[in-house]
């Protein structure tokens, strides 16, 4: 065992000398690199929400991440999106139906959509929660990291996410995840 151990550092100090001798004097360039490193972005369970800045359709001003007095649902969604279509009435309910503590904010990707369509959307249903335009789709790209629609984010009132739905859930499910969303 002794022996082994003796072999595995002669080993590493070779590896160690041929580096160097590779390297010369500029053994930390070896490990330097010109960009930092890339860190986990995106929205994921445990992780605090990015903090952003969107303009609604109503021409107001909405903002998310950080401490908040209400729980935040962010569903990202586009006009075209059948299953958008689908949870719009249950998500119309979950904002009627827990309007004291939570918000809910609609977040049209519109870099993949056309205002017009979203507009027109958003009248047919008669949607009561503030929907936002993210117009380049910063927020949903850059930000969340997401992929499809509809995509829709839990957020604790601490502005911690505590989980993301990609797809559309049993509307039964999205009402307990919210139930429990509401009581953190």
């Amino acid at each position: 065992m002794k022996r082994n151990i003796i072999i595995l550092l002669v080993i590493l100090a070779a590896a160690a000398t041929v580096i160097y001798k590779q390297a010369g004097d500029e053994i930390q360039s070896v490990f330097k690199t010109e960009q930092p490193l890339p860190v986990e972005v995106g929205a994921k369970a445990g992780m605090l929400s990015p903090t952003f800045t969107l303009e609604g359709m109503n021409g107001g001003s909405y903002s998310g991440g950080g401490v908040r007095e209400k729980a935040l649902l962010i569903n990202f969604w586009a006009s075209w999106c059948e299953p958008c279509r689908q949870e719009t009435p249950e998500l119309i309910e979950l904002a009627r139906q827990y309007s004291e503590e939570l918000d809910i904010y609609g977040i049209n990707v519109t870099k993949y959509d056309v205002e017009k369509r979203a507009r027109a959307f958003a009248d047919e249903f008669n949607i009561p929660y503030p929907l936002l335009m993210d117009e380049e789709a910063e927020v949903f790209e850059a930000l969340f990291k997401g992929q499809a629609f509809p995509t829709s984010v839990l957020i604790d009132r601490n502005g911690v996410i505590q989980e993301v739905l990609v797809g559309l859930p049993e509307p039964a499910e999205l009402r307990k995840k919210v139930k429990r969303l509401t009581s953190l």
